[in-house]
């Protein structure tokens, strides 16, 4: 298995690059690989339970996304407000970082934020001079390689409709194809990961093991820890929730083997690092619904090292000559 960063690229038209979502969100297509026997079909994401056995649970993230978009009252700064550290106290990310240094000052609603400190990761930890919910005036913030401002379609539709926890900046998308009454027609529980800004940080070394992520928080509710150690087979819907079901594995000390010879999970809050990248051994996840990813990055690593790479890069290939529709909005894949 390589840990070459070129080892993880691929060319995408510019144009399938999903900017809108469709109009419902079971219309997506499904490209359906089976490891097994390194088969590809292609059929929409509403036959989706047509693939499941009895026993399957899946596993959601009911993280939801922040509206953490503000722009100085000048329109010069762009911030994405990450967390509220205390009253007046704030972490964020700026563009343009040179106008935002230690000591510099912007308006937003009319009061003034300063750069207090600048973390090794480029975030911006700024004070307000009056206390007010950034988040209250804030908008949607979608992806860079959506071309666009977000608008009221963004602010419903870049949102699974099972959102529930507020902390993310960034949605899980492999879950935005779900409708309440699809859910309603398979077993499935939820977890929670507020996916952080560091999920559109690019890979900067050759070697891919040099790469370090950042922290992200998680829970596990004790229902959903219950039922995802009585599956027969666990279906991981998203990256997000891979992250979170083998950092819980790996957390396991000593393992406690349950039926089917799996690390028992516990119920927990908690933060992961955990990059994930070929060869890796999976001691939770047995099939994953995800979107197509950007070349090059920490998610497609993640689902070559559950797919494997060859296969992953030939379906990636095929989806590109049957025009699926990529990222964010775009289609899923179903990885069996």
């Amino acid at each position: 298995m390589s840990a070459r960063l070129s080892d993880y690229d691929y060319d995408l038209p510019r144009e399938l690059i999903a900017q809108r979502p469709l109009r419902r969100r079971e219309d997506s297509r499904m490209m359906v690989l089976h490891r097994a026997g390194q088969t590809i079909e292609h059929r929409q994401f509403r036959e989706l339970k047509t693939f499941l056995q009895p026993g399957d649970l899946l596993v959601l993230n009911d993280t939801r996304v922040l509206p953490a978009r503000r722009f100085s009252d000048d329109g010069m700064i762009e911030f994405l407000f990450l967390e509220r550290l205390d009253p007046a106290h704030w972490k964020c990310l700026v563009r343009p970082g040179r106008k935002m240094r230690v000591g510099a000052t912007a308006k937003i609603d009319g009061i003034t934020l300063c750069v207090e400190e600048i973390t090794p990761d480029g975030e911006r930890i700024v004070t307000l001079d009056e206390d007010i919910d950034l988040y209250a005036g804030g908008s949607t913030p979608l992806p860079p390689y959506i071309e666009r401002d977000s608008d009221e379609e963004d602010a419903a539709r870049y949102q699974t409709v099972f959102a529930r926890a507020a902390g993310a900046v960034a949605a899980p998308t492999a879950g935005l194809h779900f409708t309440p009454e699809i859910l309603r027609e398979i077993p499935h529980t939820f977890v929670t990961l507020h996916v952080g800004p560091g999920t559109f940080l690019p890979v900067r070394s050759e070697n891919i093991t040099e790469h370090r992520m950042h922290t992200e928080r998680f829970s596990i509710p004790p229902e959903a820890a219950d039922k995802i150690n009585k599956a027969q087979r666990v279906v991981a819907v998203g990256t997000t929730v891979v992250r979170v079901l083998e950092t819980a594995a790996l957390e396991t000390r000593p393992l406690k083997a349950v039926r089917f010879n799996k690390p028992q999970i516990q119920p927990r809050s908690g933060k992961t690092d955990l990059f994930i990248y070929p060869p890796f051994g999976f001691r939770v996840v047995d099939a994953l619904l995800t979107n197509f990813h950007l070349p090059r990055s920490t998610l497609l690593m993640l689902v070559s090292a559950f797919a494997g790479r060859e296969f992953l890069l030939r379906a990636y290939d095929e989806a590109i000559r049957e025009r699926y529709r990529f990222y964010s909005y775009g289609d899923c894949m179903l990885i069996l």
